[in-house]
Formats: C-alpha cells, structure tokens, sequence
C-alpha cells in the first residue's frame, strides 16, 4: 500500500503554500515523491514470478518512511496554523488563507526521507527486475503443482459421486461442447472458444471438470487436455504441460533435452500444433487463466481443425473472458437456496435421508449464510463435519452474524481469494480494500464511496495505458459505458466508475441495484472477500475495525493504523476505549460505520491530523468546537439539528460537507430550518454540500471573493437558498437538489424555478415537496410556475408539485433530458396527450402515485427514445399508448385497471421489447 501513501504524501505537500526561499526544497521533494510513485507502478507491469514476499516487505518500508514524513509535514501545517488562528490580532475565521510552511525547519527530516528512499527503491528495482534464484523458482513451482495436482484429485474424485447444483449451466455448456458451429461472420477460432468466468471459488474449475469426466463428451472428443494456467503464467510450461497429455512424457522430456534455449518457444508451438493436426477432435481445457497474453500466445497455434475441436477456458477475469469470446461466454452463477442446503447437506451427511426437522432447519439457515458461493459451502461444511451435530450448536452457528465457524471458513479460504487482491493494479489496492470499512453484507450507495474515495485522494491516480491488460479492461468498459454516462462527468467521476467496473470485472465486487442504463447504484463485498479487506487492511495498517472492547483494548490495537472504522459507536461512551482512539495520533480517518445511535456519545474530533471524519451515524447534540481546528479536514459528515458555527470557515481544505437532521416529526407550520452561516462563502475549495434543509444565505456584496467555484452538488437547500445572487456565485454547480416544506399559511408561490436558468452548467435537479397537501380532489400546493430550465438538464425529478399536464411542453422541449422521474402527484390531471417531437432523447420515465387515466400520442408514435418505462401506484390508469419509441423494459406496478392480458398484446406492437413487468408491491 505504500503506492497509497505516495499519493496521499503528494496531496499534502500540494496543499501547502510555501515561502519563495522553500520553493526549490518543495520543487526538489515533489518530484522524489513523484519519482517513487512511478517506480512503484512498475510492479504491475513486471513478471508474475517475482518474489511477492520481498517486493512486500521493501513496500511495506517505502509506506513507512512515507507516512513518517507525511506526520511531520502535517504536524508543522497544522501548528502553524493554530498559531495563526490564535493570534491576537488575527480572530478566529478571519484567516482565510491556507498557512505557510517554513520548510527550512523540515529540511533534516527531508533529505533523511529521500536517502532511505533512494535506497529502498534501488532495491524495489533489482527485486522486480530480477525475478527469483532459478532454485527458488523450481520449488515453488513443484509445490504449486503439488497443491494443483491434490486440489485436481479432489475434484475429480467429487465430481465422480455427483454435481451438486448448476445443472442448468452444465447442460449448456455440454451442448455447446458437443454442438456444430453456428454461422455467422465471427472467426471459427472464436466460435469454437467458451470462458466460464466468476468470482473465486464459485465452482469453474468444478463444472469444468464435470464436463471433462462427463462420459458423452469422453465419447465426443477423442483427445481430452486440461491444463492449470495460473496467475503466475508461463508460456513455456503450459506447452510443455499440453505435449505431455498429448505424446509420451519421457518423449517429449528427450526432445526438450535437444531443443536450444532461445528457440524453445517456437519449438514447442510448432510440436505442439503437429501433435494436435491430426484426424482426432480434441477438448482444450484452459484452468484459471489471468492473463489475456495467454489467449493470443496460444489461440492461433491451436489447429482449426473442422472436426468440431472446442476450447474451453476457466477465468475470474471478465475481460479475459471477453477476450477469448466476444459473442458467447458463460458468468457461472452462485447457488440458490436448494442448492446451497443440499451442497452442504452432502458434504456434512453424505447419502444419509433423513435429518431431524430442527437440525434442517438450523442447517438451512446455515446454508443461506454461506451466500451461494460453494467454497464457503464446502469450507463450513468440513468445520461442520468435525464438530457436534446437535441443533443447539448449529443454531448457534446459524445465528451469530460472527460465529467462528465463519470466521475459520473465511480464514481458510483466503488462500484462495488472496490472488484476486495480490495482483490487482496498484491504483485499485486501495479502492478495494476501502470497501471492507463497511459492515459484512452492506449494500454501498455509490456517490458515497466515491465522494470518500475523492476525499482519499484515490481518484488521482496515473494509470500505466499501454499495457495488453489495460487495452482488453479499456474495450470491455467501453462496452459497458456506451449507454451509461448520459451527461458529463468529471475525470475523477470516470475514473471512479471505471476502477468500480474493473472490480466488477476482476469479480470482486456485487452489483445489487442498478440504474435504468445499467449504472451501479448499490455493491456489496461477498463474505469472504469483506474478511480479506479487513485482514490485508489491518496486516498493512490501512485501516482498524472496532467491533468490541477487545478490538479497541488489543495490544497493538490501534497503535500505526491511517483510519479507524468504528462498527459499533456505542464504544465511543466506554472511556478506555475513547483514550485508547484519541491516543492514535496517526489517524488520518474517523468512520463511523455502524448502526446508527440516536444517544450522544463522544467523538474523538481531537484527533489532530484527521482528513476525514464521517460521524453520520452519531447524533451530535451539540457542535464540537474541536472540529473547526481540523485543518487539514477535507470531509465532514454527520448528523445534527442546531446552526452550524461560523468558525466552521476555517477548514479551509474541506471538500465535502453533509450535515443530516435527527429524524422528527414535522407538521404543517413548522418552519424547521437551520441556516448555514455567512463564512461558508470563504470556503472556495467546497465540492459537495448537503445539509438537510438549510439555507444558502446570500453571498455578502461587499466581498468579491464570495464564489464557490469548485461548487458541483447542492443538496436539499430550501427555495429560499435559490436566489439570482446564490446562482450567479456558483457558476459550476451541476447538480441541485431542492426540499420544500409546506406551512398551512403558504398562499404566495414560489419562484426559484426563474432563477434556475442561471446555472449554465446545470445536469441534474431534483424539487420535491416533502408534506404535499393532498384532497380527495388530487394535490394543491402553492403554484410554482415552471420556467425555462437550463438546455443543459439531463435528469429531472419532480415530486408533489400538481402541475396540470398541459404544462408538460415547457419539459418536453429540453433538448438533453434524458431521465424524467414524476413522482407523488407532480402532475395532476385523467389525460396526457404526449406528441411526437417531445422529449427528443428521454431514455428513462418513472411516473409514480398519479391520478392518471389515459396517456396517449395523437401521432401514433412518441418518446422515440425511450428505453425503460415504470409506471407505479397509478391505480386508475387505463391506458398507455401502443407503440413507445424504442422502448426495451416496461414495469407496471399497482396499475390495476390494466388487463393482465395487456403485456402480451402490447408486445405485438413492441418487437424491441424485452421485459414487461406487471406485479404489486405487496408481493
């Protein structure tokens, strides 16, 4: 992780503005850090066969000598800007200015960094560019094939008694197998190619093997090869490996004896294609291949035989996957609940009937914790198998979210898993490992992920694009991406997406919601790969998780360790465990992760150095005005109803600002807003502020520097934030959400929406009124006149406004709106008449709780562009019009009226349509 640590060193030397005598020290220091930064890259580039042990450990050395100096930079920072701060003739907040840095005091420490540096990275250099002993290298090469040999054996030996789920994918994979090509204008040497791919331990070798054993394709193929390819590829030993299944071992050793070294590649490739250009179909079999190189090293050197020969490859690599076959691969599933219970019924019981119903039950609940992944499965079930089989003792198991018996599977398993985060690039280490801060099976929104990841400084990263890995990742985005970024975004917005999409890809991560436009909204970590996190996480000091006292109490505890994650903040209150966090003077991040806790209890904001503090979860009851003295603070999450104090101005790093409201009961009349003070107008580094209904004051007059110009989201401001003057003095905000809270006396309309087309830059906006008014009659609520939207809006969601539809033309007509969602009454009215020219590029519509009757296009035809329609709690709806654009995936929930008839007959009309949902929402 020391490639972290560089970036996060080199952010915080870019933040301090230093004296013109110290330029050439920052210049000289800057560029050393940024020297290392580049030799560290190197290792994703470099052989696998290097000595990860030692390439580990001088990391491990770099990353300390880092943070070493990051401590004393900051350190100096921050005290001088205390200084500042309390100086008699400077008060609090008047100081705007980031602080100077005297560098000639850090000099000494300086020039000791870039002499340990220097020295470790010499030795970083001779480690990757010289590969272990030949010595070494044949040992650890006996031993993987050892371990491989053992793991095959077992497999094989389970896959004669009997596969436990997948059938269905068994079935068409073995068809393909046995099939006759399609035609079509592919290359028969893609045709003839299948990718099983998915994550760790989900079964790929298992089915692969299946398949290689089955007895009709035994029959099929007169020549059967399954080759382990591994992560730590090498050509020649994978041919070697397929001329010995092919000719005689002994032989083939003898002709390798004869064969000069410098022409041993093209040899073996030449022997190897002889061997298999016979009259006999062969069955390739390609195990746990990582590598794309892998695929164009051998592909063309297999002969295309015309007899029906097949290449089957395991991967947990997408784009690998992708490489091999464009047009036809298979991502093997995880088991569902059946499955799960009679893999680990099997595995624990054997062939044995019948189970006391407690214990199946106990078992079954087991099974489901296990996630589908049939690693876990198994792993629990040889734990299982040596301990009591009694139903008080599986409930236990069954019921402790931490039960050791998981604990030990996951422990056992990370052998397994470790490849998938050992070799990940440089730039997604620490992406990865940052998932694990969340709870075991949370499902992350993305905006906050990527908000923390900005905050880290993750999203900076120079990324090695010339490598084959990169170019096959870079298509297989490219794919994904076509219909996924419907506006612009920022380089770190794309960035974030794309090292999202490669852990996807690397099968890392799950996707559990995803947008219209198959975004991702939601992820999770599988069970295993959350225990990986935590333990790679601690083992490198990148972050501590605090689950219980003991955690806190440990004798390292939190001794090194750059952020703290803290799962349960009821801790907070138990005093040892409070000055056991306070005294960890390293910390760079606070996170509070766990349920959230409606007491107070303190938080230690008197951690000096922190940069991140996210406290969402812990009510404050009052403001600790120990957090203003965060200098170095860039995010600031959590959750308090009072004003914010105006000294918070003097976090002149911070970033991201979101302040949440205790949950309270408020009714008509009750005018609960917070204001956010003046001075938030010095803060210009500001990218994102959500502070839950609160005003935006007006920017002061007299203060021409009262521009927020990094400004990007602005969260549920009320209407009274939406001024000329507030707009015009944050020329770059795209994105803008706004929160009305009606009062019984609200007669005057609103007028935000004239003042919204000075946002030039505008992308998304979202105007909801949180307590609509609602009579038997439909909503009334005070009028807000619709206006002219920027031309630059590509989302808009309206909720409980009561628009008549006929107002409908002044959005209909925005030429790059691309998501329209109407919920709670937006528009009111029995009747839409939609025409053909409107909303030329609407993709995604959602109209949700409408007193709709009839939509209809006077033209026949209309939203030419649409591709998903959801219609929801529309309870009189009748009808929609026939043909909708070119419209793929239709979800109509709580539209009664409609004939349950109606998605057949609609589907006449639609020969684009793939999915056409009709259910309730209580099922």
């Amino acid at each position: 992780m020391a490639y972290a640590a560089v970036i996060s060193l080199k952010q915080t030397i870019g933040r301090c503005r230093l004296v013109t005598s110290c330029g050439q020290i920052l210049k000289y220091l800057y560029h050393e850090v940024s020297a290392l930064q580049e030799v560290l890259k190197e290792l994703d580039s470099s052989s696998r066969s290097i000595s990860r042990e030692k390439v580990n450990d001088l990391d491990g050395q770099i990353r300390g000598a880092v943070w070493e100096l990051e401590d004393v930079i900051e350190s100096h920072c921050l005290n001088h800007f205390l200084s500042l701060l309390f100086d008699e003739e400077t008060s609090p907040g008047e100081e705007d200015d980031p602080p100077f840095l005297f560098l000639e005091e850090l000099k000494q420490d300086i020039d000791s960094f870039i002499r340990t540096v220097d020295n470790l990275k010499k030795a970083y250099v001779h480690e990757l560019q010289n590969p272990s002993h030949e010595e070494e290298q044949e040992d650890e090469k006996e031993e993987e094939e050892e371990e491989e040999d053992d793991e095959k054996d077992e497999l094989m030996d389970e896959s004669k008694i009997r596969m436990v789920g997948l059938s269905d994918q068994f079935k068409k994979v073995k068809n393909w197998l046995t099939n006759k090509l399609p035609r079509g204008p592919s290359p028969r040497h893609l045709k003839r190619t299948l990718a099983l791919f998915g994550t760790a331990g989900i079964g790929k070798t298992a089915l692969a093997l299946k398949l290689f054993q089955d007895p009709s394709i035994s029959s099929h193929f007169d020549r059967r090869l399954f080759v382990t390819v591994g992560p730590k590829y090498q050509l020649k030993r994978v041919l070697i490996d397929i001329l010995k299944q092919v000719k005689n071992p002994d032989d083939i050793d003898k002709e390798i004896m004869l064969m000069k070294e410098e022409n041993m590649i093209s040899n073996l490739m030449g022997l190897m294609h002889r061997s298999l250009d016979d009259d006999k179909r062969y069955l390739m079999v390609l195990d746990d291949v990582w590598d794309s190189d892998v695929w164009f090293d051998l592909i063309h050197h297999f002969p295309d035989d015309n007899r029906g020969s097949r290449i089957l490859i395991t991967t947990r690599l997408r784009e690998v996957a992708h490489t091999a076959n464009v047009n036809d691969d298979c991502e093997v599933r995880f088991l569902d609940k059946k499955e799960s219970w009679d893999l680990l019924r099997e595995k624990v019981f054997g062939e044995q009937e019948s189970l006391p119903y407690e214990l199946e039950k106990a078992g079954k609940k087991i099974a489901e914790k296990c996630e589908g992944l049939p690693l876990t499965i198994i792993t629990v079930a040889k734990i299982l198998s040596k301990s009591d089989k009694t139903t008080e003792y599986w409930n236990k198991v069954a019921d402790e979210k931490r039960n050791s018996v998981f604990m030990d599977a996951y422990e056992k398993m990370s052998k397994v898993l470790h490849p998938s985060y050992e070799y990940l690039p440089q730039y997604l280490k620490a992406c990865f490992l940052y998932m694990g801060v969340f709870p075991q099976n949370y499902e992350i929104p993305y905006s906050k992920l990527v908000n923390l990841w900005s905050a880290e400084g993750f999203l900076s990263y120079n990324r090695d694009e010339t490598s084959s890995e990169h170019f096959a990742v870079q298509r297989l985005f490219d794919d994904f991406s076509k219909s996924l970024f419907t506006w612009n975004i920022t380089s770190s917005e794309y960035f974030a997406v794309k090292c999202l999409f490669e852990l996807f890809s690397r099968s890392l991560v799950m996707i559990h919601k995803q947008s219209y436009s198959n975004g991702m909204k939601t992820f999770s970590l599988h069970s295993p790969f959350w225990y990986l996190c935590n333990k790679e996480a601690m083992k490198s000091k990148f972050f501590y998780a605090l689950n219980t006292i003991a955690d806190a109490l440990a004798e390292e505890g939190t001794e090194g360790h750059r952020r703290l994650c803290v799962r349960n903040n009821v801790l907070f209150a138990i005093k040892d465990v409070y000055d056991s966090v306070e005294s960890t003077s390293t910390v760079r991040s606070l996170l509070c992760t766990g349920p959230y806790h409606p007491y107070p209890v303190p938080v230690c904001s008197s951690l000096s150095l922190l940069k991140i503090l996210d406290a969402l979860t812990i009510r404050f009851y009052e403001f600790s005005m120990e957090v203003v003295m965060l200098a170095q603070l860039t995010y600031l999450a959590l959750t308090f109803n009072g004003n914010l104090p105006s000294s918070i101005s003097n976090l002149w790093n911070l970033e991201y600002l979101i302040v949440r409201r205790h949950l309270s009961i408020i009714g008509f009349g009750g005018n609960y807003s917070s204001y956010l003070p003046m001075q938030i107008w010095r803060m210009q580094k500001l990218k994102h502020v959500h502070v839950m209904g609160s005003d935006l004051p007006d920017p002061p007059t007299e203060e021409e520097e009262s521009l927020l110009p990094n400004l990007l989201s602005l969260l549920d401001v009320t209407p009274q934030s939406c001024t000329k003057d507030v707009f015009e003095r944050t020329p770059n905000l795209r994105k803008l959400g706004i929160r009305i809270q009606l009062s019984i006396n609200d007669d005057e309309p609103f007028s935000f929406f004239d003042h919204i087309s000075h946002l030039h830059k505008l992308e998304k906006l979202k105007c909801a009124i949180v307590n609509p008014k609602i009579m038997l009659s439909g909503v009334v609520a005070p009028p807000v006149p619709l206006s002219v939207f920027p031309p630059s809006l590509v989302k808009l969601t309206l909720s409980g406004l009561g628009y008549p539809w006929e107002e409908m033309s002044k959005i209909s007509s925005l030429p790059s709106l691309r998501v329209l969602k109407l919920r709670c009454h937006a528009f009111r009215g029995a009747k839409w008449v939609a025409r053909r020219e409107e909303f030329p590029k609407l993709e995604f519509l959602l109209i949700e709780d409408s007193d709709l009757v009839e939509w209809t296009f006077p033209d026949f035809i209309g939203l030419e562009a649409l591709r998903s329609l959801s219609l929801k709690h529309c309870y009189k709806l009748e009808r929609i019009p026939v043909q909708i654009g070119m419209v793929k995936k239709i979800e109509l929930v709580d539209c009664k009226p409609l004939s349950p008839s109606y998605p057949e007959w609609f589907k006449q009309f639609n020969y684009n349509l793939l999915h056409f949902n009709v259910h309730s929402s209580w099922e």
